[in-house]
């Protein structure tokens, strides 16, 4: 039986998944494969380097910082997340990426991108770490108006949360025992885009990105509400903040990245036991 996992994005809510991931890292949980979105892939790929404690580090490092994430970087760049800092000198030079590990473990690792053109996901297996694998990253995690499209292969791609936020679909094709780590609690569900009147002007060249975007909420919500059929069936494993996150975009507050790590670490934990035994099924 094959392990799978999905890793839902959220941008600073992610911090919550980097809690569980450590927990699941130091108690030798593993997975056949790991398909992640957004942030859920930009923190994700520390689980197939396995190194725990690292989005931690590197987020309490250059929290605050207008080279990392600022409103600055997007007025001057068109990017939330400065695309070479974050992608490209983070894991390069100040907090190394492990590829070597990356590339050895044999976990599959996939992201989520939306394609500009069709926007349908696009699928990607990350295969060593290597510069164009950083782009597909950056890829998977640019949200569109808050980040320009990134240029791959002749291809330009936006955040894989437009077209798939929770990749149960392609996940369930890969793999026969699925976890699934969500950043938003059970109740929740996706309201209105408040920012659709704004979008619509911005992302006006990007036609099926906008065709999207509008059913957006609409898809996403019919997504987690197969997520809580499927739980309750037993036929996925499910962790989930116990209550909302409240966590900007842009988070400059260290104790405020470490709250949401500590939910995170603790959920990991209580969790635990009852994951392994569902893996062993």
């Amino acid at each position: 039986m094959k392990k799978g996992l999905v890793l839902e994005g959220g941008a600073m809510r992610g911090m919550f998944t980097a809690g569980v991931l450590d927990v699941l890292m130091k108690n030798n949980v593993t997975f056949d494969g790991a398909v992640g979105v957004s942030a859920g892939t930009a923190f994700g790929v520390n689980l197939k380097s396995k190194q725990p404690g690292r989005v931690l580090r590197y987020n309490l490092r250059f929290a605050g910082n207008p080279r990392y994430a600022s409103w600055k970087s997007w007025f001057q760049s068109g990017n939330l997340y400065a695309a070479n800092f974050c992608y490209h000198l983070i894991p390069e030079e100040y907090d190394p990426f492990d590829k070597k590990t990356f590339r050895e473990n044999p976990m599959e690792f996939w992201s989520v991108s939306t394609d500009v053109e069709t926007g349908e996901a696009d699928y990607h297996l990350l295969r060593d770490g290597s510069y164009t694998d950083l782009e597909w990253v950056r890829a998977s995690a640019s949200i569109p108006f808050f980040a320009h499209p990134v240029a791959i292969k002749g291809h330009y791609y936006f955040d894989g949360g437009v077209s798939d936020s929770i990749p149960l679909t392609f996940v369930e094709k890969h793999y026969d025992l699925n976890v699934v780590i969500t950043t938003q609690p059970r109740e929740y569900r996706k309201g209105k885009d408040k920012l659709w009147p704004i979008e619509k002007m911005v992302l006006r060249q990007y036609p099926a990105i906008l065709k999207k975007i509008k059913t957006r909420s609409q898809d996403y919500n019919r997504c987690l509400d197969e997520i809580e059929r499927q739980e309750k069936e037993k036929k996925i494993f499910v962790i989930r903040p116990p209550y909302p996150l409240e966590i900007g975009t842009v988070e400059t507050n260290k104790d405020e990245l470490k709250r949401i790590y500590q939910i995170g670490i603790n959920e990991g934990q209580k969790q635990v036991t009852a994951l392994k035994k569902y893996l062993k099924e």
